[in-house]
């Protein structure tokens, strides 16, 4: 297996730019299934993935071209010949599991594997269903396996009142909800810019769709969806992760794209902690504002509040931060497996529980460390970036699942980073 090689040497300047969001991509991919008409989205980001939702849609027997090195995705729907998405490919992924909403509302049933995705807790689907039950769906889990029919006449408009904001619920009943019968008022709807991205896709193939980025989102569904255009978000994770290179190393580095509106609450806290975050025509502009960071505390929460995504490469900075720093997870259970490795080079990492007690030390000491899961991987390389000597960072295919190009964006502002090929 690959991994990364990081020597720690100083501060970086230049230009990072930001790709398309990978969990907006994720969510768009599978609107295709609910028009006959072509979809395309651009800014799309090059991702494993992209690659694995595009060869699930392609096994339902929708057409995914990748043009201009993959930035842009033509999709079409207009032959679909499988209802059954296969664990093969299911287990990959948990995005996978939003092929379910879309083929039950356009084709009137669907058999779709309970998903897999990174090991940083349950995460289960129960609202996944539950949203799509109250639309009339009959649903029974067997052999691992939802096995899905709408009512005849399809599915049917309702009040769908979550118990806390699930993104991937949100989504799952958004898009089905475009095709029933009638008004769906989904309560407690999550607010994620990746929500607000799905709705105006939507909105631009035909459906009609209020109040996205609120708590309550209502749908009135339409007969049919057309094909359309659409330019997928900036991903604020890529986003906040790259910013916090410079808050680690030193420098001033410029993240082409980025908006404040997509990070303010994660801004907020790079404010405390000492560093300048600057919009700019041309994106975010971060530099510090002294020698070393200050200690934050961090509570994870849903948008707009400090993204969970985010956690594990905030702690990085905070290894070095001058005080105690806590970080509490609210979003996933076990979402601290990155601390362990940090601690391997120097960190002083107290876990209890939901929450982690950060002491700053003066500087990590480089040492082989392996990622545990996608956000975690990016954390250690972060820390390597100012840490002292050689950080050799395994298992790198986490990496690769949701940021493009890491080697070559961050060489680029002056990193020493190397991508060591396995055997």
């Amino acid at each position: 297996m690959d991994s990364i090689l990081v020597t720690g040497n100083g501060p970086l300047n230049g230009d990072i730019p930001i790709a398309g969001a990978k969990n907006a991509c994720l969510t768009l991919m599978p609107a295709t299934l609910l028009s006959d008409e072509p979809l395309t989205l651009t800014n799309a980001p090059r991702l494993s993935d992209i690659k694995t939702m595009t060869a699930l849609l392609q096994s339902l027997g929708a057409e995914v071209s990748s043009l201009q090195g993959g930035q842009v995705l033509a999709m079409s729907s207009h032959d679909l010949n499988n209802l059954h998405a296969d664990y093969d490919i299911v287990r990959k992924m948990r995005a996978s599991i939003l092929v379910l909403g879309p083929m039950l509302a356009r084709a009137g049933q669907a058999v779709v594997s309970l998903p897999g995705g990174c090991a940083i807790g349950a995460r289960p689907v129960d609202l996944h269903l539950k949203a799509l039950e109250a639309m009339g769906a009959d649903l029974e889990l067997r052999d691992g396996y939802v096995h899905a029919k709408a009512p005849a006449g399809g599915l049917r408009g309702a009040v769908i009142d979550f118990p806390f904001a699930s993104v991937g619920a949100t989504e799952n009943a958004l898009m089905a909800a475009t095709l029933a019968k009638g008004t769906t008022v989904i309560r407690n709807a999550a607010r994620e810019p990746e929500i607000v991205d799905l709705a105006e896709c939507l909105r631009a193939m035909g459906a009609q769709i209020e109040g996205e980025g609120s708590s309550e989102i209502t749908i009135q569904g339409v007969d049919r969806l057309g094909g359309a255009t659409h330019r997928v978000v900036t991903d604020r994770i890529e986003l906040g992760t790259y910013m916090l290179a410079p808050a680690i190393c030193g420098g001033e580095v410029t993240c082409l794209g980025g908006k404040l509106s997509l990070v303010e609450a994660f801004v907020e806290k790079l404010d405390a902690a000492g560093l300048s975050v600057e919009e700019t025509e041309k994106g975010l502009k971060v530099a510090r504002r002294g020698d070393r960071v200050k200690a934050v505390d961090v509570v994870t929460e849903p948008f707009p509040g400090f993204p969970t995504d985010l956690q594990a490469q905030m702690m990085a900075l905070l290894c070095t931060a001058e005080g105690v720093s806590n970080l509490e997870e609210k979003i996933f259970e076990n979402r601290f497996m990155h601390a362990p490795e940090l601690t391997r080079m120097g960190a002083k990492i107290e876990v209890h529980g939901g929450t982690a007690r950060v002491t700053g030390v003066d500087r990590l000491k480089g040492a082989p460390v392996m990622a545990t899961d996608l956000r975690a991987s990016v954390s250690l390389i972060l820390a390597g970036l100012a840490a002292e000597g050689e950080t050799v960072v395994s298992r790198v295919y986490h990496l690769d699942r949701g940021y493009e190009h890491v080697v070559r964006k961050l060489s680029a502002v002056g990193a020493k980073i190397e991508r060591i090929k396995g055997e």
